[in-house]
């Protein structure tokens, strides 16, 4: 029997390779097990992608969203065409680098993104680059990831700015002349907010990352400001532009990338519909399947690939709802303990293998069909 275990994280408690393996420790040792992690674009996204290529961490000097100097990581696996880097935006610009006190997107910057997708250019020599762009500090419509990859944001009179939003209130010019020869770009982007506006990244996302609602009116001036002068409103009406504070419009408008389904991009760059169709029984889920699952997440993305193929697949999560649970063959749940959550999350890998351990003959069942 082959089982191809493909979960994703478990928020707060285990990272999407860490479930596969909590799994795997239940099942009975004579079963082949395939284990294929899977991630949205946000959190985990380059762990899961290295899991699944046999690929490589590469560190580089970068700055934080307040600009101060750090060392981030990216990863690199080879295709036939040449090597291919993964990035998350967030190992250089997240919010988790800036404690609650200093955050403050007016300030915040993508030029250390930009400086990782420069070095994985000209040092790894990458001939496509996939990147996650969940978890931003930011809110400076990817203008950050431009002047590090060579555009240049220039005021009235001519002088280059650092392309912090504060600052780009008073763009007048845009300097492309000197950007970088790019590859093939693809972005892993699960929301579709455009730009700017009542949905757009400033008012939506915003107040997450520390902005005042006076700031947030600023954010978004300033946003439909770089829309007017780089000339892009068509990408900045694209659904996704006004995801991780706008880095979704501009990575679209200053380097060709597009975007597309975190899952969808995983799944294709994985090749997991070919290793559900060798499978006898899939095995998904995540911390919680909700009604944020039936929108699309990844174990919604196996479950339709695996009845597509005509392959069972089970659920198994740290909380499972009815209108959720109904998208799988079966469903399991940590709940089902009855412990309080703190301790569901604390132990969440022991009881992933016991309840795992605890069901074999669920899982003969649905082998057997």
């Amino acid at each position: 029997m082959k089982l191809l275990l493909a979960c994703d994280k478990f928020k707060g408690s285990l990272s999407a390779v860490e479930a596969c393996e909590a799994i795997r420790a239940g099942l009975p040792p004579e079963w082949t097990v395939d284990i294929c992690p899977i991630a949205d674009g946000g959190e985990g996204f380059i762990e899961t992608m290295l899991a699944g290529t046999g690929g490589e961490l590469v560190s580089a000097a970068a700055s934080d969203a307040l600009g101060r100097p750090v060392v981030a990581s990216y990863g690199i696996y080879r295709s036939p065409e040449g090597p291919v880097a993964i990035l998350e935006m967030s190992a250089a610009s997240g919010l988790w680098r800036i404690a609650p006190e200093d955050r403050n997107p007016c300030a915040s910057s993508t030029l250390g993104t930009g400086q990782l997708i420069r070095h994985a250019i000209e040092v790894s020599q990458a001939v496509r680059l996939l990147i996650g762009i969940g978890g931003s500090a930011t809110n400076d419509g990817g203008a950050g990831i431009a002047a590090a990859l060579g555009v240049r944001f220039l005021d009235e009179k001519g002088w280059e700015m650092p392309p912090v939003p504060e600052n780009l209130s008073f763009l007048h010019y845009l300097d492309e002349s000197r950007r970088i020869d790019l590859p093939e770009i693809i972005v892993a982007c699960d929301v579709d907010n455009p730009l700017t506006g009542p949905r757009g990244a400033s008012a939506v996302f915003g107040p997450q990352k520390g902005a005042s609602p006076e700031e947030v009116a600023f954010l978004d001036a300033t946003l439909t400001r770089l829309v007017a002068i780089s000339g892009a409103q068509l990408e900045a009406d694209t659904p996704g532009a006004g995801a991780a504070g706008g880095l979704g419009f501009g990575l679209m408008r200053f380097a060709g990338a597009k975007l597309v389904s975190g899952f969808d991009l995983v799944a294709e760059a994985l090749g997991l519909a070919e290793r559900i169709a060798a499978a006898d029984l899939v095995i998904t889920g995540e911390g919680s399947l909700d009604f944020q699952t039936l929108g699309g997440k990844g174990p919604a993305g196996v479950a339709a690939m695996a009845k597509a193929a005509g392959v069972p697949v089970l659920a198994v999560a740290g909380r499972v709802e009815d209108s959720a649970g109904a998208l799988f063959d079966a469903a399991l749940s940590l709940e089902s303990f009855g412990l309080p959550l703190a301790d569901s999350i604390a132990r969440a890998p022991e009881l992933l293998t016991r309840l795992v351990a605890g069901h074999e003959g669920l899982l003969r069942g649905l082998l057997a069909r």
